[in-house]
C-alpha cells in the first residue's frame, strides 16, 4: 500500500514540476523580448546598497516570476505534507 502511495505521489509531482519549469522559463524569455523597448529605468534600494539602473518592466516581471516559482514550490511542499 505504501509503495502505491509513493508512486501516486510521483505521478502527481513530476507533471507539476515540469509545468512550473516550462511556464516560468517561457515567462522569463518573454520578459527579455518585451524589455527591449523599455526606456524607463529605476534603482532598487536594499538595506546596504542599491542596484544599477534596471528597467521597471524587468523589476516587475522578475518579481512576478519569483513569486510564481515560490508559489509552485509551496504547493508541492503542501502536497507532500498531505501524504
Amino acid at each position: 500500500m505504501r509503495i502505491a502511495n509513493l508512486m501516486n505521489y510521483k505521478t502527481q509531482i513530476y507533471p507539476k514540476i515540469l509545468f512550473a519549469l516550462i511556464f516560468n522559463t517561457t515567462l522569463f524569455l518573454l520578459l527579455f523580448i518585451c524589455i527591449q523597448n523599455s526606456s524607463k529605468k529605476s534603482k532598487i534600494n536594499f538595506l546596504i546598497n542599491e542596484t544599477i539602473s534596471l528597467p521597471i518592466s524587468f523589476i516587475i516581471g522578475s518579481s512576478f516570476i519569483s513569486g510564481s516559482i515560490s508559489g509552485s514550490l509551496l504547493s508541492l511542499i503542501s502536497l507532500k505534507k498531505e501524504r
